[in-house]
């Protein structure tokens, strides 16, 4: 893999930074804390004395977290070239900004925090009993980002760098005006801006923010279940997810002289490519049940390996395939980690 040509802050990516909190326990956790196996909640107040447990309580470790930053920490991982990736996103003036910060520092992603003293570092208890994953989310400071922080000279040098621009569907419930900026930037200086769908509600919830930033989407990610909520959400009529995809990839575009690409993930079924107004199905590798460790972060890993191909400029199949080979390897590990080098070679 050549990265020669590689410089930093070629790819930013902007979202909500949490420090993830991992611990196995046992079910009288879950019940104590009104939570099930296979969980994946926001935390309301009887929840927030959880965190601290888990710490005091439990063998926790603590991962950096949140979709975007896992992302760039797998393209990172995969190009083995530090400081290619940028990250924007708010955390607390605490301990556990300092913890995030070190971990993605460490897997080699430049951090442009926002630090605020209103709230603390946003965390995600991640509760684990034998094979299930539940997961209770604190936002607090992540949602505190604003758009005056990317006026700063160190972000402004970023983001005039950057080629290659990523903002999760999650940040539009969060700075839909930052999204909006970095957007701007991309299609002024015919660059590149990816959005990811992230969850079904985000469709469902926010769909004026979304509606305004699509023209500028070059490309644009979703699973199943976020397809279909974006097709009930904007009146498209085609059941199959592969007419969906088609519908989204002829949606209004600013840039006529690039369409939009679609990727559309299946779990274990073909991925989804519409590119030139064309559907490729590309297999995925299916693993046995006893290889799967966790599938939380398979997502953010898939996107992240499709990420580190696109700023190689890689055709997009193989975009996808490695988009592949990186959540194969995240979900026979716990949590959004990795082990050992990446080895992704296009056959």
């Amino acid at each position: 893999m050549d990265t020669s040509s590689l410089h930093e802050s070629q790819l930013i990516g902007i979202g909500n930074p949490l420090l993830d909190i991992s611990a196995t326990v046992d079910e009288e956790l879950l019940k104590k804390y009104d939570m099930h196996p296979d969980d994946a909640i926001m935390a309301e107040p009887k929840h927030m004395p959880l965190y601290k447990e888990l710490v005091e309580r439990y063998k926790a470790e603590f991962i950096a977290g949140g979709s975007a930053q896992n992302t760039l920490r797998v393209a990172q991982w995969i190009l083995k070239k530090p400081n290619v990736c940028t990250y924007f996103g708010c955390v607390g003036d605490d301990d556990y900004a300092t913890i995030l910060r070190e971990r993605a520092i460490a897997d080699g992603v430049t951090v442009r925090y926002q630090v605020t003293s209103e709230e603390p570092t946003g965390t995600c208890a991640v509760l684990v009993t034998g094979t299930h994953r539940s997961l209770c989310a604190n936002l607090a400071a992540a949602q505190k980002f604003t758009a005056d922080h990317l006026s700063k000279p160190d972000c402004r040098k970023s983001i005039e760098a950057a080629r290659i621009f990523y903002a999760t569907g999650f940040f539009v419930a969060v700075s839909p005006e930052s999204m909006q900026q970095l957007a701007t930037h991309a299609h002024t200086n015919k660059l590149t801006f990816i959005m990811n769908l992230s969850a079904p509600f985000v469709s469902q919830f926010f769909k004026e923010p979304l509606e305004k930033l699509l023209p500028y989407v070059d490309v644009l990610f979703g699973n199943e279940s976020e397809a279909d909520a974006f097709a009930k959400a904007f009146n498209i009529n085609e059941t199959s997810l592969e007419e969906i995809a088609l519908h989204i990839a002829a949606a209004p575009k600013l840039n006529k002289d690039r369409e939009r690409v679609v990727v559309v993930t299946q779990g274990k079924d073909p991925v989804i490519l519409v590119e030139k107004g064309r559907v490729n199905l590309i297999p995925v590798s299916v693993l046995s049940r006893d290889q799967i460790v966790d599938t939380n972060g398979a997502g953010d890993a898939f996107t992240g390996g499709f990420l580190s191909q696109m700023v190689l400029g890689k055709p997009f199949t193989t975009c996808v395939k490695c988009g592949i080979y990186a959540a194969t390897h995240i979900i026979q590990h716990s949590g959004c980690t990795f082990s050992g080098e990446s080895d992704f070679r296009d056959s």
